[in-house]
């Protein structure tokens, strides 16, 4: 039986627009298409779940039509949630820009989910199991008075607890008072190649993903996603390797890096060594990517139908492809 994935970070609503290209600084530009939807750390429990490892959302909500979206959003993917409303506000949201080539850019407004509190945060490490996953994102760290809180209780965290963290776009912002005992506490680090170059000032994602290793505890191990080339996967002990990504065409790039998260933790927990993992987090990534939408991560089945007579078909699901 594997090991839960705990969210303790956010999941926002996204009101998510398509416009053929960004518009120039004081422009405007005509959406082709718009509607909002749950997000951020949303997208990674969704792929998680529908790979069949249980998920937890144990970041806070509001009382409003965005808290209220969000855990309707929670129910239907049964995600269970941690902690009860808070009813002296809503949940925040992000405008998600998606232009005509697939990439997306945001700008976030945070709601109750930046008041965080201690008491939060026991409530979570109460509820924690030996072997569950704790999944931390940046953008929860680059908060004022969430930063520093989470960054005591990441540190605090047993050792039969593995501890992933998504750097976020934001990443650059994180007080390094902050960052700093995360990462010490690291388990897995995975950065998209933006992100990793702004940790480390190097545009190789091979290289980046080298010095961020060496930022990590001896036994931790770092992703770096480079989109439609996969990933490189740096591991204790040895050079990084290059996992080939699968080739699809990109319609839809919002949630991608979350996509690839909850499917390379879900695999790992389930016993996966993190190669497999980190190639079926690709494909996950991939088949997410070629669909509308921010959580169309594949469950066990659709993945198998993408992944169709690879090798990694059968080392995922075995013979007869379940």
């Amino acid at each position: 039986m594997s090991g839960r994935l705990i969210l303790a970070g956010n999941v926002i609503a996204d009101l998510v627009i398509e416009v053929p290209a960004l518009p120039e600084r004081g422009g405007d530009v005509i959406a082709t298409r718009a509607g909002t939807t749950a997000g951020g750390g949303f997208n990674t429990l969704v792929a998680a779940g529908r790979l069949g490892t249980e998920a937890v959302f144990a970041g806070l909500h509001g009382t409003g039509p965005h808290g209220d979206l969000v855990r309707a959003a929670l129910a239907a993917e049964d995600i269970a949630t941690l902690l009860a409303p808070r009813t002296d506000g809503d949940t925040g949201f992000t405008v998600a820009l998606v232009d005509g080539e697939g990439e997306r850019t945001f700008v976030t407004s945070f709601g109750v989910e930046a008041t965080l509190t201690r008491a939060d945060l026991d409530a979570v490490t109460a509820s924690l199991r030996p072997g569950d996953l704790v999944q931390l994102s940046g953008y929860g760290l680059v908060l004022r008075d969430n930063g520093p809180l989470l960054a005591d209780f990441t540190a605090a965290l047993p050792t039969d607890i593995t501890v992933c963290l998504d750097p976020a776009p934001l990443v650059a912002d994180i007080p390094e008072a902050v960052l700093a005992p995360v990462l010490a506490r690291t388990d897995w680090l995975s950065a998209n190649a933006r992100e990793a170059r702004l940790m480390t000032g190097l545009d190789d994602p091979r290289a980046a993903a080298t010095a961020l290793r060496e930022r990590l505890a001896p036994g931790a191990g770092v992703l770096v996603r480079a989109d439609k080339d996969g990933c490189w996967l740096a591991t204790p002990g040895r050079p990084p390797v290059h996992v080939p990504g699968f080739p699809v065409a990109a319609v839809d790039s919002n949630g991608a890096g979350d996509a690839h998260v909850g499917a390379f933790l879900a695999l790992l927990g389930q016993g996966h060594d993190p190669l497999t993992a980190a190639s079926a987090a690709n494909a996950a990534a991939a088949y997410a990517v070629a669909r509308r939408g921010p959580a169309t991560a594949p469950d066990r089945r659709a993945l198998a139908e993408f992944l169709g007579e690879h090798p990694l078909a059968r080392a995922l699901f075995g013979a007869d492809g379940r």
